[in-house]
């Protein structure tokens, strides 16, 4: 097995990458999505090339790729050198607080994930006919590029659970947290959906999505060859608009929006709200083949509720439209828990080279899954649905 490090995708075919990032109809270990449309060769490289990672960005790519004995692609990871933890809604800034308080240097660390992506998928890539030994090649590779670089620790994020359980094995520790999903119970309409919920629940949606619209605000749902560079232009002023409000310095910019507009359009949902025939609000989402994947919204106009039209309840009807199975709606949002999502946990996998520093660590997360598990609980006995045949509306 031949592990080399790639500094940029460009220099990886993308067919060769993509065979091992989502193989036709080959879903990884312990995951139901076919097509993750994060870990794809268009949407990395779009990143790349867009400059919205990269040295300057303190995300600096250092992939891994395994050769097999043929010399093809057989496995690869998508690996960055951080120079800070942000951008990856897995918070480790404590740790990088208590660890310079002991005297340690915390970055650069080694970031294996989907850059300002809280979705989960594939980490450790493979071709499916892949030698029996390139996942432990690809893990054995992370451990000696973290030396290599002088990394503090690695950090796997938003990995799968089998994944997750896999590197536990090889000594990483495991972290967890929770999001919020809409999961497809057959409904087949929005209507079908609603008749699930508690009463109460049902008249709150349906007032919302009405108010949502009260001002003569019209929605539109694009796709492929429908989004246009002035749906971009317009979404991107939405982007920036909330999120410089939001997180002081928005980390995608206009160049990547068009890259993945021509590169793959047809994994794309726009919705775009718009009032008297001009847009004000707008979400983009991304479309696997069992998935419905919410990532960025933004307004230039302040309505009610229509944020929950534009994220929520737009993305349940494209679902329900698709037959796809689930929403992710992206990362935190209790409020979802009243809009019929649903408590589920997430992964991560952290490799500390300090034996000390990783004992503080390992006990930390010890005490914080407990608190994970009882946050779950507690969500699942808020969720909206209706708990008996008898509650009508």
């Amino acid at each position: 097995m031949n592990i080399r490090i790639v500094q940029s995708l460009a220099a990886i075919p993308a067919g060769e990458w993509d065979a091992c990032a989502n193989p036709a109809g080959t879903p990884p270990t312990g995951l139901d999505e076919t097509h993750n449309p994060f870990v794809s060769h268009a949407f990395l490289s779009s990143l790349e090339e867009a400059g919205c990672v990269g040295r300057r960005t303190g995300w600096t790519p250092l992939h891994l790729v395994a050769h097999g004995e043929d010399g093809r692609v057989a496995g690869a990871a998508p690996c960055y050198a951080k120079s800070h933890s942000m951008g990856e809604y897995v918070f480790d800034g404590g740790w990088a607080e208590a660890y310079k308080r002991a005297g340690g240097r915390y970055y650069p660390k080694l970031q294996v994930a989907v850059p300002f992506t809280p979705v989960t998928g594939p980490r450790l890539l493979l071709r499916p006919d892949a030698p029996a030994d390139t996942r432990e090649g690809l893990v054995q590779g992370l451990a000696a590029l973290r030396e290599r670089i002088g990394a503090s620790s690695t950090h796997v994020t938003f990995l799968g659970r089998e994944e997750a359980r896999l590197l536990e094995r090889s000594g990483y520790l495991r972290r967890t947290d929770k999001q919020f999903h809409w999961l497809n119970e057959d409904y087949g309409s929005f209507d079908a959906f609603l008749a699930a919920l508690s009463s109460r629940k049902r008249k709150t949606i349906r007032r919302e999505r009405r108010e949502a619209l009260a001002n003569g605000i019209t929605i539109s749902q694009l796709s492929g060859r429908e989004i246009t560079e002035a749906h971009w232009d317009a979404f991107f002023a939405f982007y920036m608009d909330t999120g410089s409000r939001k997180w002081g310095r928005p980390y995608l910019n206009r160049t990547f929006f068009s890259l993945i507009g021509e590169r793959m359009a047809e994994r794309i949902l726009l919705v775009i709200a718009s009032r008297d025939g001009r847009p004000i609000a707008g979400a983009i989402n991304l479309i696997g083949d069992r998935a419905l994947y919410g990532r960025n919204w933004g307004c230039i106009e302040d309505h009610p509720f229509l944020h929950f039209e534009v994220c929520y309840y737009q993305a349940i009807e494209f679902a329900l439209a698709r037959g796809l199975g689930r929403v992710e709606a992206g990362a935190q949002g209790e409020h979802k828990l009243a809009r019929g999502y649903r408590p589920v946990t997430t992964f991560s996998a952290h490799d500390i080279a300090d034996p000390g520093f990783r004992r503080a660590v390992a006990d930390y997360l010890e005490r914080e899954r407990g608190y994970v598990a009882e946050a779950q609980a507690e969500y699942e006995e808020a969720l909206p649905f209706r708990h008996d045949a008898g509650d009508g509306d």
